[in-house]
């Protein structure tokens, strides 16, 4: 495997696959480009160095080949104004007659945005005569799409066997994420508080049982805490709580305890007596809520009692919010922690947030530039943390 900041790109055709999974409106109008933004660093080096980049990338989950509102096309001119008014040409394919004469026609300084590659059903398939086909457009394969890491698709992971390894490299994007990671899972400095939130612990139980090979502290916040107050016992109301995972929590609870792991709940919740923004709000013990009421937030007792488990943390994970924090009423705790993580890591912390609603509330409250690092990839991000191998990550290294 290259190093990309060391490699010179001069004449080189770099085929990038980038993340550019971004919104769109009803007037095709990207309406948060965070993911574009993320790539330009890596474009930009190849371009100062005299390269040719040509990206790929998929663009929502099209169902039935080609259609305008999946087309990449729509990205061109944003793309274009994000790398400084460099010329974005655009292949409406991403193999074919069409994408080899525009790819042979590209100049060094000049970018190529191949069309959705899951207009293809072999790209998720991860077909090999599919991948070698992407292969031919360029000299160099560089993977920068974190957010697709944990896939064996055609252009993440299956590509790569057609570059020999010096021709194999990670993205900045990428390699920022691969050692942010890195850093919490093998360099972490003690106390380590991975703080995990989210509707389900069926969602967040491998992540949970590998973090306790590691975390000294686990504070659970959101939907899930209100499963682990029923296993022990507590009433919730009716909170969110999955009836099929009570043994689950009081497993984890106990590996914990013989782990010497402190798991931290919210002794208190801001609860609600319907969701919806304009509930009757109420607090109340979590382990004690009145029937037909649900907690969506942690309470102020739990804000202070979370707060200093964080501000003592040396490394914090954070995946998944304390509560609705969609919903002003209910987005108090997420902001407490949010404060404490920027506090921490202005006192020397690591911090690594990840996952979507962990990101949105970090853009949200303007904490982008207080924390460590905010991962652009949710799904991968998680199951590198459960442990897992990324086949976009291993096709690079291996």
């Amino acid at each position: 495997m290259a190093n990309f900041a060391s490699y010179n790109f001069s004449n080189q055709k770099a085929l990038v696959r980038v993340d550019f999974n971004v919104p769109l409106n009803d007037k095709f109008e990207i309406t948060d480009d965070t993911r574009m933004r993320a790539a330009v660093p890596t474009l930009k080096k190849i371009l100062a160095d005299g390269g040719m980049v040509i990206l790929m990338s998929h663009l929502g989950r099209p169902k039935d080949g080609p259609s305008e509102k999946y087309s990449l096309k729509h990205l061109v001119p944003h793309l274009s104004k994000l790398l400084g008014g460099t010329t974005v040409l655009f292949a409406n394919d991403c193999i074919g007659e069409q994408a080899y004469l525009t790819a042979g026609m590209i100049r060094p300084g000049e970018v190529l945005l191949l069309e959705n590659l899951r207009f293809y059903k072999e790209e998720e398939k991860g077909d090999e005569k599919f991948a070698e086909k992407l292969s031919k457009l360029g000299d160099v394969w560089i993977n920068d799409a974190f957010g697709t890491a944990h896939r064996a698709h055609a252009s993440t992971a299956v590509i790569a066997k057609f570059f020999p390894a010096e021709k194999r490299l990670f993205g900045l994007l990428m390699e920022g994420e691969v050692k942010s990671a890195e850093k919490v899972l093998h360099e972490t400095e003690r106390p380590f508080v991975a703080i995990i939130g989210g509707a389900k612990v069926s969602d967040k139980i491998l992540i949970i049982e590998n973090l306790m090979e590691r975390a000294t502290d686990i504070i659970i916040g959101g939907g899930m805490a209100y499963t682990f107050m029923r296993a022990q016992g507590g009433k919730t109301g009716a909170s969110l709580c999955e009836e099929d995972r009570l043994d689950t929590a009081r497993e984890i609870m106990k590996k914990a305890e013989e782990k010497g792991v402190c798991i931290h709940l919210p002794s208190d919740s801001v609860i609600a007596d319907k969701f919806a923004a304009d509930a009757q709000t109420s607090v109340a013990p979590s382990n004690n809520i009145p029937d037909g009421w649900m907690g969506l937030d942690i309470g102020s007792t739990a804000c202070d009692q979370f707060s200093n488990v964080i501000k003592k943390a040396k490394t914090i994970l954070w995946n998944g919010p304390m509560g609705v924090f969609e919903m002003p009423k209910f987005q108090h705790g997420t902001k407490v922690v949010a404060d404490a993580i920027a506090e921490a890591t202005e006192d020397g912390a690591f911090s690594l947030v990840g996952g979507g609603d962990s990101v949105a509330a970090v853009n949200q409250f303007g904490y982008t530039d207080k924390v460590s690092y905010v991962s652009t990839g949710g799904g991968a991000m998680l199951e590198y943390f459960e442990g897992k191998v990324l086949p976009g990550i291993a096709a690079v290294q291996s």
